[in-house]
């Protein structure tokens, strides 16, 4: 068995061989192991609330050439801006905003900020569905933010 990436989020620079049409190069994958350890790559399946779930079918990792290829990405998830970031068509930004980090189909950073809705009767942040592509260079200065995951009965409010 083949030394696999660790698993988590992969641009693609280069195609997978032998699945040139399903795993091309520049997108966004998945690196993973299934329950036996057997490593695998698989491309988003759904985007929901600005984050990409994964399915089957998954294909088996085989070349460790090809896996040397690809460029980690950050996870999905809250982070907090390094600096103020001018918005085109005026407005920004400000430094340590609080912003999701998500992801298009190519594996390119998506940034969504948080708003605070005045007509919210719930004491929530608000991320719209629109974000701000952004480059590698502000992609990795981003900073966790470690926002407290709540799931289903759990929640309150």
């Amino acid at each position: 068995m083949i030394k696999a990436p660790e698993p988590g989020l992969y641009r693609t620079t280069a195609a997978y061989p032998g699945q040139e049409e399903a795993i091309p190069a520049n997108v966004l994958v998945y690196v993973g192991a299934r329950d036996n350890g057997t490593p695998f790559v698989v491309r988003p399946g759904q985007n929901r609330r600005n984050r990409w779930f994964w399915g089957e079918p998954v294909i088996v990792l085989r070349s460790m050439s090809w896996t040397e290829t690809l460029k980690r990405l950050p996870a999905q998830g809250f982070y907090s801006l390094p600096e103020d970031l001018t918005i085109s068509g005026g407005g920004r930004w400000l430094k340590n905003a609080i912003v999701q980090l998500g992801y298009n189909g190519e594996g390119r950073g998506i940034l969504f900020v948080a708003e605070d809705h005045d007509k919210e009767t719930r004491n929530v942040l608000v991320f719209s569905d629109k974000g701000m592509l952004i480059d590698d260079k502000l992609l990795a200065r981003l900073t966790w933010a470690p926002i407290l995951p709540v799931r289903g009965d759990d929640a309150t409010g």
